[in-house]
């Protein structure tokens, strides 16, 4: 398994909140859900996106705009057009009365037909993960406040795909749409890491080391298993020295403390799971006992697994940082 299919576990979509506005100009839309990430793509007019922590920017039919949460943002025909809906964290919508705007909802909440948009009125698409995830924690915290991936790398089949999916009511319909809004938001990443200069984070650049990469994947494929670093030296087919230095040189830590990050990682996510114990936990993620597992995992985030299971908010782990800024790629 590479990294990244690995971290893409994380910000999977399940029931993700799917919303298909139409909009006659003026108009705009604050977005205060603080979601972990959104998605937004114009299927037609154009668009500004406008962080609070970042420069705007604007996006025409087709581009993909990323969202960094949980700060909030605005999308609007024009910087300085004035809130017309809010978005708030309990997904409801409220309006200014009075403004010509019109809009619809997926996944079963009540919509409104397109029958009052006008002939120049925008329609966007946006899409937002609601769940949690220590995994997805890894991936979306290296991400930009905002990514933009233009029309002429994006895959425009399937922008009109969702498009069209959002306004059926058929069995399967879920999953059908968390799997296109999935496929949107892994191209925009993939543009986003393979593009030189954009700040990928290094463990993602480490995939492509002859030394590093295949010891990242063992750990990956196996977290549980009682690696060593002279073990992964084996298998990777250098001396321990040159793979203990060469890694942490690469991805600024060295193996078993990265192993150890990822197994917490994974810890996190497992704690969530309504039948998932402590013991099933740790052993899972390769401690001898719960013991070992719950001093491990204090250590690192600063509550203890049970206190995290109760919903106590840990530290954000060391070496998993915030970064800022607006990435458009290029086309």
């Amino acid at each position: 398994m590479d990294t990244l299919t690995g971290l893409l576990e994380g910000p999977k979509a399940r029931g993700a909140f799917l919303l298909k506005s139409v909009f006659n100009p003026p108009w705009s839309l604050r977005v205060e859900d603080r979601a972990p990430i959104s998605v937004v793509t114009m299927v037609r007019g154009e668009a500004w996106v406008l962080p609070d922590q970042s420069q705007p920017v604007h996006i025409r039919p087709g581009d993909v705009a990323v969202v960094r949460g949980p700060d909030a943002y605005t999308v609007a025909d024009a910087p300085g057009t004035p809130v017309q809906i809010t978005v708030g964290p309990e997904q409801r919508c409220s309006t200014v009365e009075g403004e010509d705007v019109t809009h619809a909802m997926a996944l079963g909440v009540r919509t409104w037909g397109d029958s009052f948009q006008s002939t120049d009125a925008a329609v966007m698409l946006s899409g937002t993960y609601q769940g949690r995830s220590e995994i997805g924690r890894r991936l979306l915290s290296a991400l930009p406040t905002l990514v933009v991936r233009p029309a002429e790398s994006s895959d425009s089949t399937l922008i009109r795909l969702l498009a069209l999916e959002i306004g059926k009511d058929e069995p399967g319909q879920e999953i059908v749409l968390d799997r296109l809004l999935d496929l949107l938001l892994i191209g925009v990443l993939r543009t986003w890491l393979a593009s030189p200069g954009s700040g990928s984070p290094a463990w993602y650049r480490a995939q492509s080391d002859p030394v590093v990469g295949p010891a990242l994947r063992l750990l990956h494929d196996n977290p549980a298993h009682g690696w060593t670093v002279a073990e992964l030296a084996v298998k990777t087919g250098v001396s321990r020295a040159s793979l203990a230095r060469r890694f942490t040189d690469v991805v600024g830590e060295p193996p078993i403390a990265y192993l150890t990050g990822w197994r917490l990682a994974l810890a996190a996510d497992l704690l969530r799971e309504p039948d998932a114990t402590v013991t099933t936990v740790a052993r899972r993620v390769g401690y001898s006992s719960a013991f070992a597992f719950s001093a491990a995992f204090k250590r690192v985030r600063g509550v203890s697994p049970q206190e995290f299971r109760w919903g106590a908010v840990p530290a954000v782990p060391e070496g998993v940082g915030t970064v800022g800024g607006t990435v458009v790629l290029p086309a």
